[in-house]
């Protein structure tokens, strides 16, 4: 045991040293500035081509639960055409300061635009607005009221009610044509919903300027990343700009890095969670506790998902934390998570048997862990790290999370080595459950969170990840409570560093 602990040790560590050396391949140093009050006090990363006077500007704005960092690989290749780059931190996220809502943000972008033109530091006709999901509902938006060279929207926010997507959904209430020479892309992966309403909305202006333009196997997210997304994106500034389009592409060595990186932590964190968590498991006797059927797990989870989704189009409990969309996550499991704990009391009386020393033992693993997960993200591609006004949320955001985590424990029972597979299937099987509650919730009350959808596949790999984790921390503590509480801290953890400060 010892020698696979030193060789999951050495490996993360080898991956890890690969990702920060890769990560500083980055040919750009971005300069950081703060915008006046006037926009918001955004925190901006200025982007300055290698040489030469800029023969355009472009301000990039991210989307909803997204930041700066992520929109790098465009930024960088946006610089490489001699461009000088502007990407801001909406209210909420990254690192400037709440509180977020649409509306305001699509004012801090618009007022940051005429600032830019007021300092000379961008000029109209040579600049283009560009923005991804809700930066490229922005970015139309505000090029209807300042004047500018033209507008790239990869993926933008739907500003019109079509099919599923209702006006109490939409994330701005109006909607706003598009103005002359604008590019709206979509991927092909996308809700098709999505994609007609991006095809509508260059079809209801007729201007032959425009375009749409769907990207061959491309997701919402991975658009951000896409080749393809490049070179339209090349071709639409040299049509504009009389850029060069036949320049040094950006490279896709720090994304590697950085994915490097995180697998690298992934194995260093497996030693580690067992030799934090290891002391107090060998103090109790081996754990015993049976778990619920899984025909009777499959009945109560349902109706508890069913529970929670009605309640919350009346009254979401944990509103008042503040968390754009991640209060109904947090108030949806928590709601459930008490009525799953409600219908099996006998089990978790006999659950919530566990050392004081497990259970602190996990609390600080799992704090350890955050703080490595999000500074490795924070250095590498996605600004996670959490300031102060996010770590004041953690508390209500972890007991809110605590009662699923906890029932989640129970229906699986005791930890053997012979059930690792079946944990996970089954705990995906019973989140799953959650998700199409949420997701008909969305659809037929509409009531919920988009991102929901949006990012279902990172909400999968996060689950995958951290019951992995949990599981080490129930074989070493014979602790469902403590597992319960790695887990829960995990899951508030990610939640604020991905939901924007409302």
């Amino acid at each position: 045991m010892k020698w696979k602990k030193l060789w999951f040790g050495l490996a993360g560590l080898t991956l890890l040293v690969l990702g920060f050396f890769l990560q500083n391949l980055r040919p750009y140093k971005p300069l950081p500035v703060v915008s006046s009050a006037a926009s918001c006090q955004m925190r901006v990363d200025v982007l300055e081509p290698l040489e030469g006077t800029p023969q355009g500007y472009v301000v990039l704005f991210h989307g909803l639960a997204s930041n700066k960092r992520i929109m790098s690989f465009l930024a960088e290749d946006l610089a490489n055409q001699n461009l000088r780059v502007f990407a801001p931190d909406f209210p909420g996220h990254g690192k400037t300061p709440g509180p977020f809502g649409p509306q305001r943000a699509g004012q801090c972008g618009e007022a940051l635009v005429r600032e830019l033109i007021d300092r000379r530091a961008i000029v109209p006709e040579r600049t283009i607005l560009a923005g991804h999901s809700m930066g490229g509902a922005i970015a139309i938006r505000v090029s209807a009221r300042v004047r500018v060279a033209g507008v790239i929207a990869i993926s933008p926010a739907p500003m019109k009610p079509a099919g599923i997507l209702s006006k109490e959904k939409l994330l701005f209430p109006d909607n706003v044509p598009l103005e002359k020479n604008s590019l709206v892309m979509r991927g092909s992966r996308e809700p098709k919903t999505m994609r007609e309403s991006a095809r509508q909305m260059v079809l209801d202006v007729n201007d032959p300027t425009s375009k749409y333009i769907e990207i061959p196997g491309a997701s919402h997210v991975s658009l951000l990343f896409d080749g393809a997304v490049l070179s339209e994106m090349r071709r639409w500034t040299k049509n504009l700009l009389g850029t060069d389009d036949d320049v040094l592409r950006a490279s896709r060595l720090p994304l590697y890095g950085a994915i490097s990186g995180l697998v690298g932590l992934i194995l260093l964190c497996v030693p580690f969670v067992a030799e934090i968590a290891g002391g107090s498991g060998r103090e109790t006797e081996k754990e015993a506790t049976r778990g619920v059927l899984p025909s009777r797990a499959l009945l109560q989870i349902p109706l508890a998902a069913v529970v929670a989704a009605m309640c919350l189009k009346l009254w979401v409990p944990l509103r008042a934390v503040g968390l754009f969309q991640g209060d109904y996550l947090a108030s949806f499991l928590l709601i459930a998570g008490l009525i799953v704990l409600a219908m099996n009391y006998g089990e978790v009386a006999n659950a919530l048997k566990a050392s004081r020393r497990g259970i602190l033992a996990a609390g600080i693993g799992a704090i350890v862990t955050l703080l490595l997960f999000t500074l490795w993200m924070d250095y590498s591609f996605y600004e996670a790290w959490l300031n102060a006004a996010r770590w004041m949320r953690m508390l209500p955001l972890a007991i809110a999370f605590f009662p699923w985590m906890f029932a989640e424990e129970i229906f699986l029972g005791a930890y053997r080595p012979a059930s690792r597979l079946r944990r996970l299937l089954a705990t995906l099987t019973y989140r799953g459950i959650f998700w199409a509650a949420m997701v008909a919730a969305l659809l037929l009350l509409h009531s919920g969170q988009v991102l929901i959808v949006l990012l279902a596949l990172y909400f999968v790999i996060v689950s995958v990840l951290q019951r992995l984790a949990m599981d080490v921390v129930r074989r070493e503590t014979q602790s469902p409570t403590a597992a319960a509480v790695f887990g829960a801290i995990l899951s508030a953890g990610f939640a604020l560093a991905i939901f924007p400060l409302a």
